[in-house]
């Protein structure tokens, strides 16, 4: 029998990583030795690398947006059809954030992978890097994602899987189908946003003399769709209608900064709709709202096809950030924008709606785990990135290569992983349960007291959705603490896509007003834990609980909620009994999934 974790902690760390026999090891093949060493290539892989001439500059010398659209486009549709085996066209393109411009004569270079495939459909991957041939220096200028479709002419495409065989690819084709969820539902959260809280846009309060209406910002232009603007089937190339909307969008910035302005952020493009050569397609844009030293700029695309036709299709829009660039290169105060009464006074709000989500997707992206504080505060603005962002964790957390078999005991293994701020651990046993059972019963965290002696009780804060709860955990005190610990618990849950994929339930630690920290209790915080369960025959799942833990609270590894317990082993056998006990009596407030 094997020590407890907390007694091998106690020793010291070194203690828990020595004499270990690594799983990676273990279970690798000579093609995954081959997949992580620089012979490997991905075969959807495809690199395109341009010198920026003149014709390809603005009027500061600086390579066009519209241009770099074009050839982004243009590389990921390559990447998409090497894949597919057929011609693709974009469906969309998520939100681009521009890190560096791209001087003439310098080098551009870009990288476009396929993610995953789903049933027609694929997610691209896609890294724009600057190159100095002078310095050799090298930047990052952006990344990007988009969705293209495969398209056959007489008949229905089904995609072939990706198969993934790095830890990056694996993580990037697992958190896929999380940043595919976000994509189906981003225009309801815009409407959620708008219906139930309040934005803050002083529009009321601003001083109407100083501020430029939106009409004198709008621009529309036409632009007729010739063969080299079409790939073989006719098609317009979306590269090519992304850099038409870029040139709109940036006259009618410059219409209210009287100054060139720089795109720095594009908000999602999705398009609606094919235009094929011959189509006349017409372009909007006007400036939405100006911030302090920002502005959005919402542009659309309508087509038709000849001049008589009364209809127009809408087959694209898109919203575009911009700023203006002083001689520091730091950005310039804006004109307030007056929008128009109806539409214009709808497009303001929502502008600031967006800015909202995107303020908060980038603080949730760029908090550092390993910088405190761990929890991020939680609003129906930022659930559905909250939600994202919990499970991708978890996924990315699955997906590492290097995770090390510790020690074994009693059918449950104990893995580990070490990283520079963070000591993970692992824990996996098989049981005679039903999947979907075992994934229901563990969903709902106020039954986790029935078997986890360090989770006092639990409360259902707010039910947010089907899949995405939060919860208040109490634990008991620690050794030396007379104060109990209690936790703010966002547990999210998800069901495979694929076959093989696992049903995935991710925790972290949120924030909520009506919840703050009490002189009662000690406020304990989780940055990353959950269970995923896969099926391995009838009646029969593999269960495995992650958590990831900073070094502040080893120290608590005693007595822990987030499941840094000296009892691993009792825990988690005390877990399969109870999904043993109750595989006949699943909560009815859960079988609706």
């Amino acid at each position: 029998m094997i020590q407890t974790v907390g007694n091998h902690l106690r020793r010291g760390l070194a203690s828990v990583f020595s004499n270990r026999t690594s799983r990676k090891s273990a279970s690798r093949t000579d093609s995954d030795n081959m997949a992580d060493g620089e012979g490997y290539r991905n075969p959807t892989e495809v690199q395109m690398s341009q010198l920026v001439l003149p014709c390809h500059t603005n009027q500061r010398g600086e390579l066009s947006v519209g241009q770099l659209l074009k050839w982004i486009d243009a590389t990921a549709c390559l990447s998409a059809e090497r894949h597919a085996g057929c011609p693709c066209v974009t469906a969309s393109m998520d939100d681009i954030y521009f890190e560096h411009t791209i001087s003439v004569g310098q080098v551009v270079n870009i990288k476009a992978k396929v993610n995953r495939a789903f049933n027609s459909s694929m997610e691209v991957g896609i890294q724009v890097a600057s190159e100095d041939l002078c310095s050799e220096k090298q930047w990052c200028v952006c990344k990007a994602l988009a969705t293209f479709v495969a398209h056959r002419e007489l008949s229905k495409v089904k995609l072939k899987p990706t198969l993934p065989r790095t830890e990056e690819e694996k993580t990037e084709h697992s958190v896929a189908a999380e940043r595919r969820r976000m994509r189906l539902v981003y225009a309801d959260t815009i409407k959620d946003l708008l219906a139930n809280c309040v934005i803050q846009d002083d529009l009321e309060s601003r001083d109407c003399s100083h501020m430029v209406p939106a009409e004198k910002t709008r621009v529309e232009s036409v632009e007729l769709v010739l063969p080299p603007h079409a790939n073989h089937q006719g098609n317009t190339f979306g590269g090519q209608i992304m850099a038409w909307m870029e040139n709109v969008a940036t006259i009618a910035a410059s219409r209210l900064c009287r100054a060139h302005p720089t795109l720095k952020a594009i908000e999602m493009f999705h398009f609606r709709g094919p235009s094929q050569v011959g189509d006349r397609l017409v372009l909007k844009a006007i400036v939405n709202n100006a911030f302090k030293h920002s502005m959005e700029v919402g542009v659309c695309v309508e087509a038709y096809r000849q001049e008589a036709e009364t209809h127009r299709r809408h087959i694209n829009s898109a919203f575009m950030t911009f700023v203006v660039l002083g001689a520091d290169d730091q950005p310039q105060m804006l004109p307030w924008i007056r929008p128009q009464p109806g539409d214009g006074e709808r497009r303001y709000r929502e502008a600031s709606a967006r800015k909202k989500i995107r303020l908060d997707r980038q603080y949730i992206v760029s908090c550092k785990q390993a910088e405190m504080p761990l929890s991020v505060p939680w609003d129906p603005s930022n659930q559905v990135c909250l939600s994202y962002n919990n499970v991708s964790s978890l996924k990315m957390l699955v997906a590492k290569d290097d995770w090390v078999l510790s020690s074994e005991s009693s059918q449950v293994r104990l893995y580990t992983l070490e990283e520079e701020k963070f000591l993970s651990f692992h824990m996996e046993m098989l049981v005679h349960v039903d999947t979907v059972q075992a994934f229901l019963l563990l969903s709902d965290l106020r039954r986790r007291p029935e078997w986890d002696k360090h989770c006092r009780s639990v409360e259902l804060v707010q039910q947010v959705d089907e899949d995405d709860a939060i919860y208040h955990v109490i634990s008991p005190a620690l050794g030396g603490d007379p104060k109990p610990q209690d936790f703010i618990i966002l547990a999210s849950r998800r069901k495979p896509c694929d076959i093989g994929e696992p049903y995935v339930i991710a925790l972290r630690s949120v924030t909520l007003p009506t919840h703050r920290e009490t002189p009662e209790y000690r406020r304990g915080e989780t940055v990353c834990s959950g269970f995923c369960f896969w099926r391995e025959g009838d009646q029969l799942t593999k269960v495995s609980y992650y958590n990831q833990a900073t070094p502040g609270v080893l120290k608590y590894v005693t007595t822990n909620v987030t499941g840094l317990s000296s009892e691993f082993y009792t825990t988690f056998k005390a877990c399969e009994q109870f999904l043993l006990d109750n595989r006949n009596d699943l909560a009815p407030s859960l079988q609706t999934l």
